[in-house]
């Protein structure tokens, strides 16, 4: 009697449990339909976003999928053969990333918990090759050196009182020899596989625009700064650092003890600037203007430039190159703007095939003129495929 009174017990508790009111059944229903129906959503628009994100419609570029996690920005790539089918590729959040097929395919490059520690969040600004030796600098104050084409690297110290943060490295010979300049202006020559330094200037650049107050540089008196960007012209071993703000740059050319104030062309502030193939100076400004020196130099006046003619749509622009031979120039900037010109920068055409990127472009660099890249940020790799 016992186990039929708990049987009958048990089966009224299952049927109130299983017994819904219409109140609660058409809620239910439309909880599971409206998930239902936001599953579907979500997974169509995951399914149209990686569709439109993998795929672009550019005469000239297309995307390379990177095994990276979102949020990392892309900073620098070389090449260590002549054929640019071995290289690296480098960026924020201890990015180091290598190709054996110029730049189709990547994978990512363990140095080892010897040389990288991982709870330091290193920013990897800068890569040079000369052959099979290597350089690698970044943020905080790390230089990396190969000797074998990245197969090992050894980690070279550098000194705690080093002015400022590594922002440029280029292998300019063979045998050790290397130049690195840091974010304060600092540049330091070695031929010695970074055994010893040398440096290239008496001071910092803030020491020099604050001893100079009368250099008539405008923004340059009581200067606290840094360089924002840093160009090297590799014909002549002349350096272009932009100030942090955009109003003034300076230069520096091989045998002088100081860095060079310069006024800005333009009443607007510059974006970014940098060298030539021809030996001329670009500049962007903020706002979308693009400026070209009248010289195949450094301009000696200030409004030696001529602006070149852009419908920037009000986007920045952020970087400008060209292929290997200086016959083709690309710039770009926010939110997938790429424009090319075959004039030499005179004029510019947008490439709508680029509107779709979802993400700022920040660097061009060709290592020949059918091997070129555009580097950006959240993993944002574009590679040059050709094109009229």
């Amino acid at each position: 009697a016992k186990n039929d009174d708990a049987n009958e017990i048990a089966s009224e508790k299952d049927e109130n449990t299983n017994t819904l009111t219409k109140r609660e059944f058409g809620a239910k229903t439309f909880a599971f339909t409206s998930l239902s129906l936001f599953a579907s959503s979500s997974s169509s628009q995951k399914e149209a976003f990686a569709k439109d994100d993998s795929s672009l419609n550019s005469n000239f570029w297309e995307k390379v999928d990177l095994p990276l996690e979102p949020g990392v920005i892309l900073l620098d790539i070389a090449f260590t053969d002549e054929n640019a089918q071995h290289g690296f590729l480098l960026g924020t959040r201890q990015t180091i990333l290598e190709t054996f097929d110029g730049g189709k395919t990547w994978d990512a490059k363990d140095l080892g918990a010897d040389l990288i520690d991982d709870e330091v969040n290193y920013r990897f600004n800068s890569v040079s090759f000369r052959g099979d030796e290597g350089w690698i600098v970044g943020k905080p104050a790390i230089l990396l050196h190969t000797t074998d084409a990245g197969k090992t690297w050894e980690r070279v110290g550098l000194s705690p009182r080093l002015p400022g943060i590594p922002v440029l490295i280029t292998a300019t010979g063979d045998d050790g020899v290397a130049e690195m300049v840091t974010d304060q202006g600092a540049i330091y020559l070695t031929t010695d596989a970074a055994r010893n330094w040398k440096a290239a200037v008496e001071e910092t650049v803030d020491a020099t625009l604050n001893r100079t107050v009368s250099s008539g540089v405008q923004g340059a008196s009581y200067y606290t700064g840094s360089f924002s960007t840093v160009s090297r012209n590799p014909d002549t071993g002349e350096y272009i650092g932009l100030s942090s703000r955009g109003n003034f740059y300076m230069s520096w050319a091989p045998g002088q003890a100081y860095w060079q104030p310069h006024n800005r062309s333009s009443a607007r502030r510059i974006q970014s600037m940098g060298w030539r193939k021809d030996g001329g100076v670009w500049q962007l400004t903020r706002g979308g203007g693009i400026y070209l020196s009248d010289t195949k130099a450094l301009p000696e006046q200030d409004d030696e430039f001529t602006e070149g003619k852009i419908g920037s749509r009000g986007y920045g622009l952020l970087d400008l190159g060209s292929n290997a031979s200086g016959t083709k120039y690309f710039t770009v900037g926010g939110s997938g703007s790429v424009f090319s010109s075959n004039d030499k920068g005179k004029t510019w055409k947008r490439d709508r095939g680029t509107d779709q990127v979802a993400g700022n472009l920040y660097k061009v660099v060709f290592a020949k003129d059918d091997v070129g890249f555009i580097l950006g940020n959240d993993g944002i790799l574009l590679r040059y495929r050709g094109g009229a």
